[in-house]
């Protein structure tokens, strides 16, 4: 008679909320602006791909 086979179920993800830098950080219209001065080179791809 063959034993049924056993196993162990694979351990749960950590779920545990973490801080998040870029989500905790302040949005501020200098910040905002770097960032949109920053990404010309990101909006002029997404435009190319876009057409």
């Amino acid at each position: 008679m063959m034993e049924t086979p056993t196993y162990e179920p694979a351990p749960e993800p950590d779920r545990a909320p973490r801080s998040n830098p870029i989500v905790d950080a302040p949005a501020t219209l200098d910040a905002c602006a770097e960032d949109y001065a920053s990404a010309s080179g990101v909006r002029a791809t997404l435009d190319k791909q876009l057409r």
